[in-house]
C-alpha cells in the first residue's frame, strides 16, 4: 500500500507538493495566473508591451433608408465630409433622392434670403396707383398736393424704422445764406420740429391750428420758438404732432377750391400761393428726410420722377424772383438792360437732364419779363437731384457739376440766385 502511495506522488517532491492524510489520493489544483508565467524576477520578457490596435474606421452606411434620411441635413450642409460624400454618391444614382435633395435646397434658400429687406420707397405709390386704378378715391388728392402727400409718407415710414435712441442722433442742416455757407448742428427730433414749425405756416392760412400758436416771423424764427418750447418733448409726441398736422394738411388740401389754392402763405418777407407752398414743403421734407437717412444711415431714394418734375418746376420758377431780389441786395451785378414787364429780354437756358428734368427759360433782366427763344446769351445743364441739391444749399453754386455755355455773369447769377432759394 505505502509503495502504490509513493508511485502516486505522496513524497515530498511529488505531484503538486501538496500534503495530505495517508491513504487520500491528491486532488491536483488548478494552478493561477501569477503560477502560468515565469517564476523568478530574473526570468521576466525585458521587451515592452504590444501597442493595441488602432480602431476601425468609421463607415457610412450605404443603404438607400439611411441615406434619404441624411439629406436633410445634407441640405443644411450639416454632415460629415464621409457623409456629404456617401449622400451625394447616391444622389448620381437615385432619381427620388435627387428630387427631394433639389426642394431641399429649395427651401433652405428660403430660410437665408440674399435679398435687402429693405422696402422699396416707391412701393407705397405702386400700391396707392394700383388701388386707385381699381376705385378711385372719392375725394382725389389735387396734382399739386401730391407731392407733398408722397414726401410725408416716406419721411414718416423712415421714422417708424428708427429707434428711439436714434432721434437724438446728430444732424447737419445745410443752406445757402446769399453769400456764403451756413449750417446748424441739431437731432433727428429737432428736424422734425422744424418741419411741424414750417409746415404750420401752411396750416394757418388754411385755418387750421398753428403748432406754435400766435408766434410769427420766418421759418427760421419759429423753428427756434419751437425748439425752446418742445426741448423735452418724447421722440414719439414729436413725431405723432407732425405726422397729424401733416395729414390735416392733405385733408384740406383735398376739400380745397381754387381760391384757397390761391391763398398767400407768408415765409417772412415772401409769400407763396398755398398751391406753390405745399411743393415747397414737399421739398424740404424730402431734402431733410435725406439729412436724416444719411445721419441713421438709412437707404433713401429721390422722389418719383413726376413729382420731381414739379418740384424742380417751382425752383426754376422763382429763379427770376431770386435773381432780382440778390441786386437789390446788392450780391450781384446790376441787369443788363431794363425789360418792361411783358416783354422780351435776355434769357438763360435751363436745361435740368435725367427723370424729372425739362427745359425752361429764365428772364434775366426782370421777373416779369419774357423768354422767347432767340433771347438766351447762356446755358446751363444740371443733372435734376444735382439742381434740388444746389436749390437746398447742399451744393455751392461754383462746385455744381454743370454744363455751361454763353455768358459767364448770367450763369453765375442763376447758380448764385438758385442756391439762395435755400433757408433753414
Amino acid at each position: 500500500m505505502s509503495e502504490e502511495l509513493g508511485r502516486g506522488g505522496a513524497g515530498p517532491h511529488g505531484g503538486n507538493g501538496a500534503s495530505g492524510p495517508p491513504g487520500r489520493p491528491r486532488i491536483p489544483l488548478p494552478r493561477t495566473a501569477a503560477e502560468d508565467g515565469p517564476r523568478w524576477p530574473e526570468a521576466a520578457p525585458s521587451s515592452p508591451p504590444a501597442p493595441l490596435p488602432a480602431p476601425p474606421p468609421e463607415t457610412v452606411p450605404t443603404s438607400h433608408k439611411v441615406l434619404k434620411s441624411l439629406l436633410g441635413a445634407w441640405a443644411l450642409a450639416a454632415c460629415s465630409p464621409e457623409e456629404t460624400a456617401a449622400v451625394e454618391a447616391h444622389l448620381t444614382d437615385c432619381a427620388t433622392c435627387a428630387d427631394e435633395a433639389v426642394r431641399l435646397r429649395e427651401a433652405v434658400a428660403l430660410l437665408h434670403p440674399e435679398d435687402n429687406l429693405d422696402l422699396d420707397p416707391r412701393l407705397r405709390s405702386r400700391v396707392l396707383a394700383s388701388c386707385l386704378g381699381r376705385r378711385p378715391a372719392r375725394v382725389p388728392v389735387p396734382a399739386w398736393a401730391a407731392p407733398y402727400d408722397a414726401e410725408t409718407a416716406r419721411l414718416d415710414a423712415l421714422l417708424h424704422d428708427i429707434g428711439e435712441a436714434e432721434w437724438q442722433a446728430p444732424v447737419r442742416l445745410r443752406w445757402f445764406d446769399g453769400e456764403r455757407p451756413a449750417g446748424r448742428d441739431t437731432t433727428v427730433a429737432a428736424v422734425i420740429g422744424h418741419l411741424t414749425a414750417v409746415d404750420g405756416l401752411v396750416a394757418s392760412t388754411l385755418g387750421l391750428p398753428d403748432p406754435l400758436g400766435d408766434v410769427t416771423g420766418s421759418p427760421a424764427e419759429r423753428t427756434e420758438a419751437l425748439w425752446a418750447a418742445r426741448s423735452a418733448t418724447p421722440p414719439a409726441a414729436v413725431r405723432a404732432e407732425w405726422r397729424e398736422q401733416g395729414r390735416a394738411l392733405i385733408r384740406s388740401a383735398s376739400f380745397a377750391d381754387d381760391e384757397a389754392a390761391g391763398l398767400a402763405v407768408p415765409y417772412g418777407p415772401s409769400t407763396l400761393p398755398v398751391r406753390d407752398a405745399f411743393l415747397d414743403r414737399a421739398f424740404e421734407c424730402w431734402i431733410h428726410a435725406e439729412d436724416i437717412a444719411g445721419a441713421v444711415d438709412y437707404p433713401y431714394r429721390p422722389p418719383s420722377p413726376g413729382h420731381l418734375h414739379e418740384l424742380v418746376g417751382l425752383a426754376a420758377r422763382m429763379l427770376p424772383a431770386a435773381i432780382a431780389a440778390r441786386r437789390r441786395a446788392g450780391l450781384a451785378p446790376p441787369a443788363r438792360a431794363l425789360a418792361l414787364a411783358g416783354a422780351p429780354g435776355r434769357s438763360l437756358h435751363l436745361e435740368v437732364e435725367g427723370s424729372g428734368g425739362g427745359h425752361w427759360h429764365i428772364p434775366l433782366d426782370s421777373p416779369a419779363a419774357t423768354a422767347p427763344p432767340g433771347t438766351e446769351v447762356a446755358h446751363v445743364a444740371l443733372d435734376a437731384t444735382e439742381f434740388c441739391r444746389l436749390a437746398a444749399g447742399h451744393v455751392h453754386p461754383e462746385d455744381a457739376a454743370a454744363g455751361q455755355s454763353g455768358d459767364r455773369e448770367a450763369i453765375l447769377d442763376a447758380l448764385y440766385a438758385t442756391a439762395s432759394l435755400s433757408r433753414m
